[in-house]
């Protein structure tokens, strides 16, 4: 099949956007040396302690720049294999201009429970750190869509006919702002939508520096490269959102419990909401969307999700944290907001979908920039989501339009397996048809000698060039290897 040109699924989309209102599993333990693994059958994977992708940004020779500069190339997030057909490429600046507007949802189950949040926290300061702690005993879960029973549950009872995590949906609803590749799995089956992660996914780790003009080391072992700022930001967060909570016992439970831990097992403070909105007359979509912890004011009890920013070397970023967050606390968000929009865009997409009342950001750095395995806590800051969408220019209108047209486009393929490919050197996505039994042995293979690799049609004259969003015209590619 020959694919549309760019222009005419901008229009197509476009259209979609001025009409009317009308999933593996993934908990494995990664160290951040993990070498590339080849063919890993499902039930032989770790289940515990995600970072389990060992999703790897690594970059070939550095290609020149227009300016003469030398940058690297990075791969993409999975290797397309010859026998898949793409069917469509979608400009991210068609995604800008998309607009549509929700009800607001309604839970159908709240899983799982939460700790207190210990608001001694707030007052931490950079001449007062805390020494960030490990918590290998609590097992985080990182499980994709068609793997949660409770939506199983949900899609027989017919609850919905879209379905997902908010994890997969803030990728979609912030992929304007991304820059390095990252794939999801469609899985059209019967009248329902499925959208999964692959087992092994860069989504869940944490991009450092994604967004940033200072290139970062190229070798994959430095601990200053992409990928290994990406497991250590994935372990510094899971050990920040349980270290800041009042660890007594006292915790708030739900319906059920964690539907993803087995019976006396040690898990995270984490809790989930099945939550549902409507789309349109005759289409629902739920997500399983994540609350880290809970605080309770005048018998008001408020959720609460925990991120934590880190510091690996202020020379990258050119603000020194220690020096700044007591005194320009402004500039040195300003400057994460510069080098991290698409992670920080993210998690507040996700803080919006679960309805939290607030966000806490920490900021975390390490002890000493050459130390990748020793951090303290400098300050923990609040914010509420909305408010900080505002500030970070996040608008939930384009947030759902992007979501909604990427559903509306689904729902008219065949049934079958479809892969959404963010392309490493430009900013859109492109849409493959794959085999049913694509990804289901839980693998990622050696990326495929250059020379094998299916490289997309070049764009005519017709198609147009494609409109740079937040990429500035860099070319960068994300390889995966698990």
């Amino acid at each position: 099949m020959t694919p549309p040109s760019a222009s005419s699924t901008a229009s197509h989309l476009l259209a979609l956007a001025s009409a009317p209102n009308g999933g593996s599993s993934s908990s494995a333990t990664t160290s951040p040396s993990a070498a590339t693994r080849r063919w890993r059958p499902r039930s032989a994977r770790p289940r515990r302690n995600v970072p389990a992708a060992t999703a790897s940004i690594t970059s070939t020779a550095p290609a020149a720049t227009a300016s003469g500069a030398r940058r690297p190339v990075f791969k993409s997030s999975v290797d397309i294999q010859p026998e898949w057909n793409m069917l469509d490429q979608i400009p991210f600046s068609t995604f800008t201009k998309l607009s549509f507007s929700v009800p607001e949802p309604e839970d159908l189950l709240l899983c799982g429970a939460l700790e207190f949040y210990d608001r001694s926290y707030d007052r931490v300061t950079p001449k007062n750190a805390r020494p960030l702690e490990r918590f290998k005993n609590r097992n985080f879960f990182k499980v994709t869509t068609t793997d949660d029973p409770i939506i199983r549950r949900l899609a027989n009872e017919d609850k919905a006919t879209v379905f997902a995590t908010d994890s997969i949906l803030s990728t979609l609803m912030c992929a304007p702002r991304s820059v390095y590749s990252w794939d999801i799995v469609i899985q059209r089956v019967g009248n329902k939508l499925f959208l999964d992660k692959r087992d092994g996914s860069q989504l869940d780790l944490l991009a450092v520096h994604e967004t940033s003009q200072e290139p970062l080391p190229e070798a994959k072992d430095d601990i200053n490269s992409a990928y290994s700022l990406s497991v250590e930001a994935a372990y510094i967060n899971q050990n920040f959102s349980q270290q800041v909570l009042i660890r007594d016992g006292d915790k708030v439970g739900f319906e059920e419990p964690n539907p993803f831990a087995n019976e006396g097992e040690e898990v995270a403070s984490v809790g989930y909401r099945y939550r549902r909105w409507k789309l349109d007359n005759d289409m629902y979509l739920v997500a399983r969307c994540e609350v880290q912890s809970v605080v309770e004011v005048n018998n008001q009890r408020s959720f609460l999700t925990l991120n934590a920013l880190n510091e690996f070397d202020s020379k990258y970023s050119g603000v020194d944290w220690r020096q700044k967050l007591e005194t320009q606390r402004g500039a040195v968000l300003a400057t994460e907001l510069k080098n991290n929009a698409n992670k920080l865009a993210k998690w507040t997409a996700q803080a919006l979908l679960a309805s939290a009342d607030m966000m806490k950001l920490g900021y975390v750095s390490r002890v000493h920039p050459r130390d990748h395995f020793n951090h303290v806590i400098l300050a923990v800051v609040g914010y509420k989501p909305r408010d900080f969408a505002a500030q970070i220019n996040l608008n939930t209108s384009n947030m759902w339009g992007i979501v909604k047209s990427i559903v509306d486009l689904c729902m008219k393929l065949n049934e079958g397996k479809y892969v959404f490919v963010k392309d490493p050197s430009k900013p859109q996505v492109r849409i493959y048809e794959v085999p049913a039994d694509a990804f289901e042995n839980d693998y990622v293979e050696e990326p495929l000698p250059e020379e094998e690799q299916v490289q997309p049609p070049a764009e005519d004259e017709e198609g147009g060039e494609v409109i740079a969003a937040t990429n500035d015209g860099e070319d960068k590619e994300v390889t995966v290897e698990a």
